[in-house]
Parts: structure tokens; C-alpha cells; sequence
């Protein structure tokens, strides 16, 4: 983006003080072209800035003429191009000093407005200030070639720039001072390259966390050969003026010429492919090296080709060869590297001299000594590339040696978590130019947004960011403070502990793992439904429930689940029995439930759901993201299948009798005997059960208190040709209990808890030391086998008394527990279902999926990450 798309939108009375002298007519027909002309850095009243002022003036009026050739008020601003040309053609720099304030205007209506300037202005600026520089060097070695060839070269110099047909020639005494400043000029210009090259290398840092990045270095080393082939004719010049420099001053010029050409060599010594930044053992990688003067400067090489070694280094080591500015070789690798030594190879087709390590193992790595508290991914390490190359023409020999970005090494997947915030936040906040690898331990939570919604943006691959509400509920998720506003949090700053290191309060994770959670979980399964804003996401369940409070039934929204790692959940509003608002929300979904079934077709299976927040129809907002649905029968003749969520609440499990209906069957979830039973009465259970239950003799499944139930389950749907669809269950699960209605349930409240009832929760020992006939042999179809009798279970020594089992209960006689048992294998079904797992007790109604009609078997795993 440039300035002036930026400009050509603003009201003009913002600049109308700024075009006394230089129409603004004018100035709209040049547009970008005025931008792209370094008048910012024509600096003084040389013969150079003339020359250059006077040629930018030439190329002005031309373009104002062929761009009034195509306008309808021709006439108009060919007078005004005249009248241009009349008064700048003796005084170009005055154009200049105009054209300079105009500029100068814009930026700063621009700056009040956005508070900066587009990057691309920037980096074109300081290209036109390379260039002008360049330029410079140029014409003073051109100036000091004059003053040594004599007044003819001088003369010839002067007419061929008409610029300088007025100027004097300067006496030969003005010779050193004269290269002084050109070596002055050098040094400048130099900086500039390494400035630049800095430049790329935190580009390229910044990359690794999402950032933009141009890799291409081809301009970069354009600029360095273009620097280095005018240091080779200062040179020369300044070696063919020895004898007038003389014997002091020529060996401080040589000095200075030597650091500045070695400067240029060892800095253009680039990593163009990083390896990766979190690195496991016994895992291949690539990475290679680039040296920008090589096609200039190896022309000359031997018939052995150069090595470049690659070796792991320590942070210490590392901070060391820092400070010796690389010249000192590696004493000791701390890692031992497969395939690390490349040819550094020239290609003259493409023109670039790079080394490929394409086959590159870590085969160990050697740990150093931590600091504090300190874990092994916060260590940080680096690969050191280096090499020994003879230049051309005056065969030096240079060690070039670069440093890799900072490495975690892991050898354990669980590892790449913390792994990844350590690099995260050191790509993010270290400085340019630093000693490896300081980074600040705390910073402004400004920048640690910019850098979320950076690391955000390139994982999901979407244009679409996080916003300032997005913020605020991270802000008060990190420093765990729900009563300061958004302005607070905006001068606050956030530390390296808060970021990855301290437990959330309440959690068993830490915020990066959280957000790095989320991150997984919408590239993999959500990107289209936040890259269509239909997910808030970062939104606390408190503030849902204060949104959905006064919203019609039916209303819903979807947020990142606050207590669980990488999973999404439901919020909507329902009519309570007492006929009041309430907000439920849907266990959440991780991305293996989405893998099974989407969010998008999950939606439209609950009829519940109608309005998305605040009042989109939920089939307008995701009618894109529901899959079609197959019917009939297949090619191969077999009927369709569909999975289908169900989510029941607990106004959904209100008893039919209150309306009129059957009472309700209750799933009763009690321990069963491995045998198939007959149904029994009531009188005849009252001795079994009574240390189960003493209140009353029979409990029904419980109900738990304190938060809504909530069951749901996925169930397997089978559609015919006529659309009907019936849920299929599985002949192999036993039907579920039938209870009296006449039986009353039991009002203990130490018993009411929705987990089954098992006894080797309750025994002390083996089953085997409680019932003589060892234990019960696996269910089986044909018949029954004889247990022994009861009355030898009191007979056997108990290591403690069952707590199942007060010591109080009445064992009845043998013979009468034989006809009890009898009895069971003719009256009917059994008593008990089959043991099913015990419902989930998060709070949230459960999405579980089962497909057999009965029971609670999970699609997705029960515990998730970060929860045991």
C-alpha cells in the first residue's frame, strides 16, 4: 500500500495549506510516482544533489505532459507545467525543498490519523535512500578519478555533466580529503546493507510465528554485489593515490577498507531454510545456507570444493561466538548430528551459492546445566553453520560462520506443547542484534495480542482475526481478573510464568496450553465456521448466560470451552418447568466428536436449537455447512445409515404420569448377578436389599441434584426408501428393568447419585473368600449353574467386615435362599440391566454416542487432555 492511497481518500482540506507553490491538480495526476523519488534524501548543494534534482525535474514534466495528454483539461495543466518548468528549471533544489514539504505534510495527516505509515512505504524509502547512496559513491569515485588524471580528465568530466561546467576544479591538495569522505560515504552505505540484512533475518523469525516474509534474496544480494563492486574501485583509486595520501594516512584507510569488506562477507553468510525450531531426536530434517558474495567472490576456486559443517551449539556457547564477533572456531559440539557436513556449491544459472543439507539427523543431544526452575523445553539451543572460503582477488582467507534461530529439543511428542510457547515467545519478543538468546520476561500485553492473533491467524489459515472482545476475555483469562475493564488491561504487561508456566486457577493447564488447544481444534474441524463469524469463541460462561438471559428459546451461540482443552460447546436458552429463561450448555465437542459427525450437522439435529445469536435462523447462518445426507439404498443394495445427536435435558425427563401418561421406566443402575434372573417381588427382596437401602425397599435410578441432568446420545439411524427412520438397538444387550410403579423409591439422599452400584467396589477381599463356591463363572446362555449354599459365606474368616454388608443382616437359611433362587428362574425378566459405565457428572449435558439403543458407550475418549 502506498502513501498516496492512503492520501487520495483523506478530505483535501486536511492539505490544502500545503499546495501554495505546487498545484494540487498536479500532484493527483503524479500520485505514487511523487513517493518513489528519493527528494527526502537529497541533502545539501552539490554538484551531485543538483544533478539529481535537475534529472528528477526532466522526468516530472514529462510524465505531467503525456498524463495531460489523456485528460479533458489539457489546456490547463499544460500552463501549469509550464509555468512549473519556467520557475525550477534554473533552481532545481528549490523543487526539490517543495516537493519535500508536500511529502513531509502527507505523512504527518497520515500518522495523526492511523498512527503509521504503511510498511511498504517504508521499505521503499529506505531502498531510494541504498540507491541515492550508491549513486554518491559512484560520482565521487568518478571526482577522485578526475582530480588524478589532470585538468583534461577534469575538463572532459565537466562537459559531459552539464552541472558541473560552472564549478572549479579543486586543487589536488583536496585529493585525501576528497577519499575520506568517500570512505565515509562507503561505511554509511555499508550499514545500510547490514541494517538490511538484520532486517531479513528478524523477517524471517517473525515468519516462524505467521508473520509475512519475502524470502526472495535476490534484491538483498544485488545490493551487496552492487556495494562491494563500488569498494573495489574506491580501492583502486585510493591505491593508485598512495603516494599523495602518505605513509600515515594510507594504513588507516586500508584498515578501514579491510573491516568494511569483511564486514560485508561474514554477514552475508545467510540461513535461508531454518531447520525446524522444535527439533525431536531421531527425526531427519533440512535445512541450508546461503553466501550472497559467493558468485562474486569464489570465481577463482579450487578444484575442492568448499564444506559447510553443521554442529549443535548451547545457548552459553552460542552467546560466546556472539561476543567474539564468530571468529573463533567451535570447540565442542553438543549434539551429535548425522549428515552435517555439505559442499557449498555455485550455481551460475541461477547465480547463488548455497549449501543443501537435505538428509540432516539429530542422533542425541547433550543437556547443559538449567537454571532455577527452568524445564527441558524453555532450553534453548542452535545449529551453527560454518565454512573457510579463500576470496578473490587478493586470495584471503575468511571463517564464516551463522547461527541457526533458536532450536527446542525434545524427545518425547508430549514435549512439543511447551515446546512450541518457548519458540513462540522468542520469535515474538526478542530484539534485533541481540546475545543469544536474551528475550524480555515480561511484555506489554499489547504486543502478546498482536502476537496471539498473529500465531491465530496462520494456523487457521483465515483472514479473519481475533477482536477486541476476543482480547478482553484472554486478558482476563491470563491475569485471572474479571473486574478490571479492557482500557486496564491494555497498560498491563504479561510474564513468561503467566504465559507457560503457572497453572490456571482451577485448571490443570496453563493458558498456552489452553489457546494452543483451541488453535488444533478450529484448524482442524472450525475454520469455515470462524472464518464466517459463526463461532464468538472466546466468550466466558458467565457472560453467555448474561447475553442469552433475554433472548427468546431456541437462541444459541458457540464458545471455546473455558474448563477443557481443544473442544467447542453449545449455549442455548430454555424454558425452565417453572416457565423462567435458562442457559444450558452441551458437553463440549473435541475434534475427534466433530471428526465423527460436524458441527454444522450436529446443529441441525437438535430441533432446539432455532436462532443463532443474535437472531439468525440457524439454517441461514449454517446451511453451507450441512452435509447431504444419503437415502434409499446404495449401489450395492444396502439400505443408508445416518448418525444423529440427540441432547436431552432435564425438563426432557419429566415422568408421563404427570400428564396423564405411564409412569416412567426407570433405568435402575444396580449391581447384577452374572446369571440370568426372573422378575421378583418386592416382599421377597426386602432381606437382599435392605443393606443396600434401608429406608425403603427399593432404589430406583437415582436423580442428581444441584445442576440439570442431561443424557444424550448419537444414535444410529437406518433410513428407508420412504424416508422413515427408526432407531436400530442390539439384540445382544438385555432389555432394561421393568419396576412395579406400586414400589416406592428411595428417600435416602446419601444414595441418590447417578454411579451403578458395584460390590468389589464395597468388599474388602476376593469374592472368592465371601461365597464358598468360588467366583461366578461368566454368564451363559444354556443354563444355570447351583451356587453353593449361602449359609457357608459366615463361615469363612472376613479380613474386615463388607461395608455392603452391615453386621447386623439376618444370612437366611440355605434352604430357603435355594427355593429363593428357584423361584428367580421362573418368574420372568431379570432384576437388573447389565452393567452400563457411569454417566459423566461434568455439568454439561452429554453428547455420547450410542449406536446399540442402550447404555453409554463413548464415540470419543472420556478424559481429555489436561483432565484426569
Amino acid at each position: 500500500m502506498s502513501l498516496w492511497s492512503i492520501v487520495s481518500h483523506m478530505p483535501p482540506e486536511e492539505f490544502s495549506g500545503l499546495f501554495t507553490e505546487f498545484p494540487r491538480s498536479l500532484r493527483c495526476l503524479l500520485a505514487d510516482w511523487l513517493e518513489n523519488q528519493p527528494w527526502e534524501f537529497i541533502n545539501g548543494s552539490d554538484a551531485f544533489c543538483t544533478s539529481v534534482a535537475g534529472r528528477m525535474l526532466s522526468t516530472m514534466l514529462e510524465k505531467l505532459r503525456g498524463a495531460a495528454g489523456s485528460d479533458g483539461q489539457q489546456c490547463q495543466i499544460l500552463q501549469q507545467v509550464s509555468s512549473i518548468e519556467n520557475t525550477y528549471r534554473r533552481d532545481p533544489l528549490r523543487l526539490v525543498a517543495v516537493l519535500k514539504a508536500i511529502l513531509e505534510g502527507e505523512k504527518a495527516a497520515v500518522l495523526k490519523r492511523d498512527h503509521h505509515l504503511p510498511l511498504s512505504f517504508h521499505r521503499r524509502q529506505e531502498e531510494l535512500k541504498f540507491s541515492l547512496g550508491l549513486q554518491r559513491l559512484q560520482h565521487r569515485v568518478r571526482e577522485i578519478q578526475a582530480l588524478r588524471d589532470g585538468p583534461t580528465a577534469s575538463l572532459q568530466l565537466n562537459v559531459r555533466d552539464p552541472q558541473l561546467k560552472a564549478e572549479v576544479k579543486p586543487p589536488e591538495s583536496e585529493l585525501p580529503t576528497l577519499i575520506l569522505e568517500a570512505v565515509k560515504e562507503l561505511e554509511a552505505a555499508k550499514q545500510q546493507v547490514l541494517k538490511r540484512i538484520q532486517i531479513w533475518k528478524r523477517q524471517q523469525q517473525l515468519a516462524g510465528n505467521g508473520a509475512l516474509f519475502e524470502e526472495n534474496l535476490a534484491p538483498l544480494q544485488k545490493r551487496c554485489e552492487s556495494l562491494v563492486e563500488v569498494y573495489f574501485q574506491l580501492h583502486q583509486q585510493v591505491m593508485a593515490a598512495s603516494a599523495e595520501l602518505g605513509g600515515e594516512l594510507l594504513p588507516r584507510l586500508l584498515e578501514r577498507f579491510n573491516d568494511v569488506l569483511s564486514s560485508l562477507v561474514k554477514s552475508s553468510f545467510l540461513v535461508e531454510k531454518q531447520p525446524p525450531q522444535v527439533l525431536k531426536t531421531q527425526t531427519k530434517f533440512q535445512a541450508s545456507v546461503r553466501f550472497l558474495l559467493g558468485p562474486q567472490l569464489l570465481k577463482a576456486s579450487s578444484a575442492k570444493p568448499y564444506m559447510v559443517r553443521a554442529d549443535m551449539v548451547t545457548e552459553k556457547q552460542a552467546r560466546e561466538l556472539a561476543l567474539s564477533a564468530y571468529s573463533n572456531a567451535l570447540s565442542e559440539s553438543t549434539g551429535e548430528i548425522m549428515h552435517n557436513v555439505v559442499a557449498l556449491e555455485t550455481n551460475p544459472t541461477s547465480g547463488t551459492c548455497s549449501a543443501n543439507f537435505k538428509n540432516v539427523l539429530l542422533k542425541k543431544i547433550k543437556r547443559c546445566e538449567r537454571k532455577g526452575s527452568e524445564s527441558v523445553t524453555e532450553e534453548k539451543c542452535a545449529v551453527l553453520f560454518s565454512t573457510t572460503v579463500a576470496l578473490t582477488p587478493s586470495n584471503l582467507s575468511v571463517h564464516l560462520q551463522v547461527l541457526s534461530l533458536p532450536i527446542v529439543v525434545i524427545v518425547h511428542g508430549n514435549q512439543d506443547n511447551n515446546a512450541k510457547a518457548t519458540v513462540l515467545w522468542d520469535n515474538a519478543f526478542s530484539e534485533i542484534d541481540r546475545v543469544p538468546f536474551v528475550v524480555a520476561e515480561r511484555v506489554p500485553w499489547e504486543k502478546m495480542c498482536d502476537t496471539l492473533n498473529l500465531k491465530f491467524m496462520a494456523e487457521v489459515q483465515t483472514t479473519k482475526g481475533l477482536l477486541k472482545e476476543h482480547y478482553f476475555f484472554l486478558a482476563q483469562k491470563i491475569f485471572n481478573d474479571h473486574s478490571a475493564s479492557l482500557e486496564d488491561f491494555q497498560s498491563r504487561s504479561v510474564s513468561w510464568a503467566q504465559f507457560n508456566k503457572e497453572i490456571l486457577p482451577g485448571r490443570g493447564f496453563t493458558f498456552w496450553q489452553w489457546f494452543d488447544g483451541v488453535l488444533d481444534l478450529t484448524k482442524r474441524c472450525l475454520k469455515s465456521y470462524w472464518s464466517d463469524r459463526l463461532i464468538i469463541g472466546f466468550i466466558s460462561k458467565q457472560y453467555v448466560c448474561k447475553l442469552l438471559s433475554t433472548e427468546p428459546d431456541g437462541t444459541f451461540l458457540l464458545r471455546f470451552s473455558d474448563s477443557e482443552i481443544g473442544g467447542v460447546t453449545i449455549a442455548h436458552v430454555i424454558r425452565g418447568k417453572d416457565g423462567s429463561s435458562q442457559v444450558e450448555n452441551i458437553q463440549p465437542f473435541s475434534a475427534k466428536d466433530l471428526s465423527i459427525r460436524s458441527l454444522g450437522d450436529r446443529i441441525r439435529d437438535l430441533g432446539q436449537l432455532r436462532n443463532l445469536y443474535p437472531n439468525t435462523p440457524k439454517d441461514q447462518a449454517f446451511g453451507s455447512h450441512y452435509n447431504k445426507e444419503q437415502t434409499g439404498k446404495d449401489g450395492r443394495g444396502y439400505v443408508s445409515t445416518a448418525i444423529k445427536m440427540t441432547v436431552e435435558s432435564e425438563r426432557d425427563q419429566q415422568p408421563q404420569s404427570a400428564v396423564g401418561g405411564p409412569p416412567e421406566t426407570p433405568q435402575a443402575q444396580i449391581f447384577s448377578l452374572p446369571v440370568l434372573q426372573p422378575e421378583l417381588h418386592p416382599e421377597s427382596l426386602q432381606s437382599v436389599l435392605s443393606p443396600i437401602c434401608p429406608a425403603a425397599p427399593f432404589c430406583p435410578q437415582p436423580v442428581p441434584t444441584g445442576y440439570p441432568t442431561g443424557e444424550s446420545n448419537i444414535s444410529m439411524m437406518v433410513s428407508d426408501n420412504l424416508g422413515s427412520s427408526f432407531p436400530s438397538t442390539s439384540p445382544m444387550l438385555s432389555p432394561s428393568l421393568v419396576m412395579d410403579p406400586a414400589l416406592p423409591r428411595c428417600q435416602d439422599l446419601a444414595f441418590r447419585n447417578t454411579l451403578p452400584f458395584m460390590p468389589n467396589q464395597y468388599m474388602t477381599g476376593e469374592t472368592s473368600q465371601l461365597l464358598s463356591g468360588g467366583p461366578s463363572p461368566e454368564p451363559r446362555d444354556e443354563e444355570m449353574p447351583e451356587l453353593a449354599p449361602f449359609t457357608s459365606m459366615v463361615d469363612l474368616p472376613l479380613q474386615s467386615s463388607p461395608r455392603w454388608m452391615p453386621p447386623s443382616m439376618d444370612v437366611p437359611p440355605g434352604s430357603d435362599f435355594d427355593q429363593f433362587l428357584q423361584e428367580m428362574s421362573l418368574e420372568g425378566p431379570a432384576l437388573c440391566p447389565p452393567f452400563t459405565p457411569p454417566l459423566q457428572r461434568s455439568g454439561y449435558p452429554s453428547p455420547n454416542a450410542s449406536c446399540w439403543g442402550l447404555g453409554e458407550s463413548r464415540w470419543d475418549d472420556s478424559i481429555r487432555p489436561g483432565h484426569a
